[in-house]
């Protein structure tokens, strides 16, 4: 999907985006921060690519804003938003061939992985970091090149993805909300099983869904891909103590999610044959604005995964990070549209348009109305907060990021609830795929 914003076509855009970015600013705490000196280039023209929205608002607001910019610029920009599973192999083309997009919001890591063909963004970063607050841990840990204060990327949020329950089916089932130990929490699914409304949770390749349930699966029994060194400790008892447990979650599970992508279980729950998964706010948000569905959305909660062994729950959410090519002719008016946009005229605007779907990335904006217009979006203020992260416990690099890619944790994960392989074989064949990558990459 592209959209090509020209200072004329701005004009028709921007009327209602400046209204609500003045509302918008209310309320956002501020600190005085030396100018950033970009004087954009003569005749400069943008093209960006970013993944496409899950809720409408997102992709309305972020057109408006880059529509605000143009028009104050004289700068055209052009935005194209591609399918998830797309953003990672065109950012893998733009960067291997030079040419194309001068802008690319990716996912998570992305930055990393082609750090030598990316222009350093710790100018803009210091400049919105201490007006805004500072950064979150985790968009600190996708934004800094690992053991540096050197800026690759700009995390512009991050979609959470905790519980997402039918409280009247939950309690009916004898709980007030879903435990926060491995063995309850199990009880509560095999109730949930019993009663013909089960659980449902992502085993195939999904960006968010599959990667964000298995690395919970993992993390929350202490186990994890690679150590503070980078070393491989995917195979450990940790790990397999965790598929162990996975065994008798999955026999829980509504039949087919060792097939699903990131729509699944939207699909399923607002069908009413799932009443537990994992999701961020995009379902809730999906339900709330759909009268069809409303009664659903009335009786849906939210909460964190449970914390199983760890102190508090293991979750990282799936970023939005955004980088520069070198090979673009603006890096200037490149860095200025992304200064811009974290602004809090055109950021709060977006991030209350989009229900918190993706929650913010810097402090201050913990401070939005968003936080406070439906109790039930609470959970997601804090996404960004959490010490977990794709590559956890290691440095995030070019190995950390192919291995993620690569869905090794997903399919260690989908092998043993299929039944396919034992818990020992599967972390044993995590072991050797991750080797692959720490061996040559790191």
């Amino acid at each position: 999907m592209t959209h090509l914003i020209t200072r004329r076509a701005a004009l028709a855009l921007t009327g209602s985006a400046i209204a609500a970015g003045s509302a918008g600013a209310q309320g956002i705490p501020t600190q005085p921060a030396p100018a950033l000196n970009l004087p954009i280039e003569r005749g400069a023209t943008l093209r960006m690519l970013r993944p496409v929205r899950f809720v409408q608002p997102d992709e309305e607001v972020f057109r408006a804003n880059c529509a605000r910019f143009a028009q104050a610029n004289g700068v055209e920009v052009r935005v194209d938003f591609v399918g998830w599973e797309d953003i990672t192999q065109q950012t893998a083309v733009t960067a291997n061939t030079g040419a194309g997009p001068d802008l690319i919001i990716g996912f998570n890591e992305a930055p990393h992985i082609y750090a030598d063909k990316l222009v350093e963004l710790t100018d803009v970063a210091g400049y919105v970091g201490t007006k805004y607050g500072g950064w979150k841990a985790m968009a600190q840990r996708y934004g800094k090149r690992a053991g540096s204060e050197a800026w690759l990327g700009l995390p512009f949020g991050a979609s959470g993805g905790p519980l997402v329950w039918r409280k009247s089916t939950v309690n009916a089932a004898g709980f007030e909300r879903p435990p926060e130990d491995h063995a309850g929490f199990l009880r509560l699914c095999q109730a949930l099983k019993a009663a013909g409304k089960p659980a449902g949770f992502a085993l195939g390749n999904a960006v968010g869904d599959g990667n964000g349930f298995a690395q919970w699966l993992v993390w929350s029994f202490g186990g994890y891909l690679v150590d503070e060194n980078n070393e491989v400790a995917i195979n450990s008892r940790e790990t397999i103590a965790a598929l162990e447990y996975l065994k008798e979650l999955y026999a829980t599970f509504i039949p087919g999610t060792i097939a699903w992508g990131d729509i699944s279980n939207n699909r399923a729950y607002s069908a009413g044959e799932c009443h537990l998964t994992a999701n961020g706010v995009s379902l809730y948000f999906s339900l709330k604005n759909d009268a069809a569905m409303r009664a659903i959305a009335d009786d849906t909660e939210h909460s964190l995964l449970p914390k199983g062994l760890a102190a508090t729950s293991p979750m990282a959410g799936l970023t939005l990070n955004a980088m520069v090519f070198k090979h673009s002719r603006f890096p200037n008016a490149s860095k200025a549209l992304l200064a811009f946009l974290l602004e809090t005229e055109q950021y709060d605007p977006w991030l209350q348009a989009n229900l918190g779907y993706w929650s913010q990335p810097l402090n201050a904006y913990s401070n939005s109305a968003v936080w406070n217009s439906d109790p039930k979006v609470s959970v997601f203020k804090g996404v960004m907060d959490t010490t977990f992260y794709a590559g956890y416990k290691g440095p995030i690099s070019q190995a950390s990021a192919a291995a993620n890619a690569d869905y090794v944790m997903v399919q260690m994960c989908a092998s043993v609830a299929s039944g396919q392989a034992t818990p020992q074989q599967a972390a044993a064949e995590a072991e050797r795929r991750a080797r692959r990558f720490f061996r040559s990459r790191r």
